[in-house]
């Protein structure tokens, strides 16, 4: 597989789960894990049901649409507890996706608190999405892609951190358009 493959990161900005409607989604193009090529960023819903075609649509209008091997995603819930439905997102957009996380998610508390909070809709997504499978130091989930291509496509972009670079440039980039500085660790 090449070295400068061309990939998106995705990752969601902080959020106020008190205060906030909306938080910002911020993506990062890269060749491989060594060059950023773009930025592209939407709003979705905090705890909504609208970050699957939110992604969707932000990656279809991309100009770097045509060039991607695969998207990254930090965690397949943003904005609290907006759930991507990653085999639907692959559907739209006909490019693999990879959830990639740090930790093993408690997927059974996740459920139990969906429950408690009447999203049990949300909960489908989840077991859809099967469970995270260790890749190295992370863990990933995969739609479109076997899960030996997505590893091999992690250890060529994990080029600074455990974490695919594209991932934790927007990590870095979302933190620092709210809170002014970013802090790291996505």
């Amino acid at each position: 597989m090449k070295k400068e493959i061309r990939v998106l990161g995705i990752d969601d900005s902080p959020f106020d789960k008190f205060k906030d409607r909306y938080t910002t989604v911020v993506g990062v193009f890269f060749r491989g894990g060594s060059y950023a090529d773009g930025v592209v960023s939407t709003k979705i819903r905090v705890d909504g049901v609208n970050s699957t075609k939110k992604l969707a649509e932000m990656v279809n209008r991309s100009r770097f649409k045509s060039q991607l091997k695969c998207v990254f995603i930090d965690g397949i819930n943003m904005a609290g507890f907006n759930v991507i439905d990653i085999h639907r997102l692959h559907a739209l957009i006909s490019i693999p996706v990879i959830v990639v996380v740090r930790r093993k998610p408690d997927l059974d508390n996740i459920k139990r608190v969906l429950r408690r909070l009447g999203m049990e809709s949300k909960i489908r997504l989840l077991d859809k999405a099967g469970p995270p499978r260790k890749a190295g130091k992370i863990y990933i989930q995969v739609a479109g892609i076997s899960f030996e291509e997505a590893e091999e496509i992690v250890k060529i972009t994990a080029t600074h951190s455990f974490i695919p670079e594209p991932v934790r440039v927007a990590h870095l980039i979302g933190a620092g358009l709210v809170k002014g500085e970013s802090k790291g660790n996505a």
